[in-house]
Parts: structure tokens; C-alpha cells; sequence
């Protein structure tokens, strides 16, 4: 598994153009991609339908897509809730649906338990026990192969361990490491460590990476920016880690793609290390 993958949430920039969409995702796997993420709610089903369109077989990529939350274009937000068992199946039928597939080969639950984001109210706050249930059932029956969990705590990841964990995907970066716990616990366990928002500043008032002294020194020595030193210092931080960068442009791709062959010497990754970690867990409503 190559650890720069591809986020698919920014194709839907390219809504207009999907022929942009669809040379962009095959310009990624033409420089080494071999995961993508992407989600039903990405777009309204762009994303997805991209990726069906996009990808042949032959080209190996691992497609993992979550569950907890719907399209909703209607809506004040582009996405409703869906924490409810029976809405984690509706959304695994709507995902192999849109990726014309016969499984998926890793689906994450999103629970929004913690991190930048929604939080569950009413109906929708569901016990894990009873999401794992789900999760289990329809991994049992074929239509998915493996379950990771998203926005979870130290605790749920704990007791999601016996139902066969294969990736988290929590927010985290440099700026931002509430859970320094769970990532240790994710490599003991030898689980994929995924993190988004990976340079901070997924909302208003949110630490940036790319605004660190560090970051900026680190750039300019090495000649490169600051999104990469962000990056960069994620996949040299801990070896589990997998990255999803997404982008709809092509040359911030190949900028991203080239983050795998930065190396920093002792004194810039003390210094990056150094860095203040500032709580991410802000919730929207």
C-alpha cells in the first residue's frame, strides 16, 4: 500500500468538468495512488460516480468509503446524519449502488464522536455495540471486507477492537494532536492511521499548520512549501500512517504525491515536533 493516497471530497470542484474529474483521479494512480477516499455525500455521488468511471480493475486501487452520514442537497449543510443501523445499510446498498461494485473493500463508520465537525442528537445517537452489530452482519454477508472506524474516541476504538478495526481516520496534524493515545494504541495493534484535515484549519479559529514558524523554516530550508512540511512530518511521525490529501488540481497533486521523498534532519523535526498541539475538538451545528 503506497502511503500518499487521494481524498475524493475535492472532486466535486470539478462538478462542471468531469472530464477534468476523471484525468485527474487517472493522474494519481499514474503517479503511484493505490487508495482513494470518498464517501456517497461527496458531491451529491460525484465523487463516486468519478471513481466508477475512472478506475479499472487492473489499476489495484483499494476504494474505502464511509458510512454515518448522507447526501442531503436540500439541506442548510450538504449532509444529514445517519447514525442508525438501519441507515449504515441503506448507505452501504447507496455506495455499492454508485461505485458498481459487488463489495467494499473497507468501509468506515463515522461517528462523530469527537474532532472538528457534527455531533449526534435524538434518534441518532446510537450505541457502537449496536453500529459494530451492523457493521459485522454486513461484512458476514460480503457487501463490505473490512470495517475502520472515523471521529471515534480512545475508548470506542477499545472496545470496537475485538469486531476487527483496520483504520481510523480521526482529525489530526502537527498543529492538532488530541489523540497521540489512540495513534500509539493504532500502530500497537498494527491499524492504519488516516488522518483528514491533516494540515488543520478545517474551520474558522482552528490552528493552520501551514501559519507555524517551524513549518515555514523547515519549507524554506528544504525548499519546498508548507503543506508539504505538514505533510511530510505526518508519514515521519508515526510508520502507520497513511495519508489522503485531496486536491482538484493536477500540479497540487504531483505537490502532494512528492511529499514521500522529503527527509528532515534532526534539529528540523525537533523543531517541528516541538510545536504547540492545539485542541481540534469543535463541534458544528
Amino acid at each position: 500500500m503506497s502511503r500518499i493516497g487521494y481524498g475524493a471530497a475535492q472532486l466535486d470542484r470539478l462538478h462542471d468538468r468531469r472530464d477534468e474529474a476523471v484525468a485527474l483521479l487517472r493522474r494519481a494512480v499514474e503517479l503511484g495512488v493505490n487508495h482513494v477516499d470518498t464517501a456517497e455525500f461527496y458531491g451529491f455521488g460525484f465523487a463516486n460516480a468519478v471513481i466508477r468511471e475512472a478506475l479499472r480493475p487492473e489499476d489495484d486501487v483499494l476504494v474505502v468509503t464511509k458510512v454515518g452520514a448522507d447526501p442531503d442537497p436540500g439541506g442548510r449543510l450538504p449532509l444529514r446524519i445517519a447514525q442508525r443501523p438501519e441507515q449504515l445499510r441503506a448507505s452501504v446498498e447507496d455506495n455499492l449502488r454508485s461505485l458498481g461494485v459487488e463489495q467494499l473493500p473497507v468501509v468506515n463508520l463515522r461517528r462523530l464522536d469527537t474532532g472538528p465537525g457534527l455531533r449526534a442528537e435524538g434518534d441518532q445517537v446510537v450505541d457502537l455495540d449496536d453500529q459494530l452489530a451492523v457493521m459485522t452482519a454486513l461484512r458476514d454477508e460480503g457487501k463490505i471486507g473490512a470495517i475502520g472506524l472515523s471521529s471515534v474516541t480512545l475508548d470506542g476504538l477499545r472496545r470496537a477492537l475485538p469486531a476487527g478495526v483496520v483504520c481510523v481516520q480521526n482529525a489530526y496534524s502537527l498543529v492538532s494532536r488530541d489523540d497521540e493515545d489512540m495513534l500509539r494504541l493504532c500502530t500497537a495493534e498494527e491499524i492504519a492511521w488516516v488522518p483528514f484535515f491533516p494540515l488543520g484549519g478545517a474551520f474558522p479559529g482552528l490552528p493552520k499548520v501551514t501559519e507555524e514558524p517551524a513549518v515555514r523554516a523547515a519549507a524554506a530550508s528544504l525548499g519546498v512549501s508548507a503543506s508539504q512540511v505538514g505533510l511530510a512530518w505526518l508519514l515521519h511521525h508515526a510508520p502507520n500512517v497513511l495519508l489522503i490529501p485531496g486536491t482538484a488540481d493536477a500540479a497540487h497533486l504531483e505537490a502532494n504525491m512528492a511529499v514521500g521523498e522529503i527527509a528532515f534532519d534532526d534539529d528540523a523535526l525537533a523543531a517541528l515536533d516541538a510545536v504547540e498541539s492545539r485542541s481540534s475538538d469543535v463541534s458544528i451545528g
